[in-house]
């Protein structure tokens, strides 16, 4: 595998209801994928919206989050607060991704 642009590892949405992880990185432990869906649908039950990791050109994994123009219920300053929390509690793991994503990819 090699890519030259950004690449979605996993993301949920709160519109669909739906958790989607890239089958491309199903070597990825059970454990692994697990953490990351409940991270995600939790995510996206608190602040609303979408949420997706996604390893940038280099190799580093990003929380990108989004929202449908029209919703009212989407919580702006939660999501910017809720994905530091992330980036604070899940370092290790997001290391770990980028890891496994610079000798598996690269």
């Amino acid at each position: 595998m090699y890519y030259d642009e950004e690449l979605v590892l996993c993301g949920a949405s709160k519109y669909t209801k739906k958790f989607y992880f890239n089958e491309d990185f199903d070597i990825i432990p059970i454990k692994v994928k697990e953490e990351l869906k409940i991270m995600c649908v939790l995510f996206t039950e608190e602040v609303g919206g979408t949420i997706q990791l996604v390893y940038d050109e280099e190799g580093n994994l990003e929380i990108k989050t989004d929202k449908e123009e029209d919703d009212i219920l989407y919580d702006d300053i939660g999501s910017v607060l809720k994905v530091k929390q992330l980036q604070r509690e899940k370092k290790e793991l997001f290391e770990s991704l980028e890891n496994f994503y610079k000798v598996m990819v690269e």
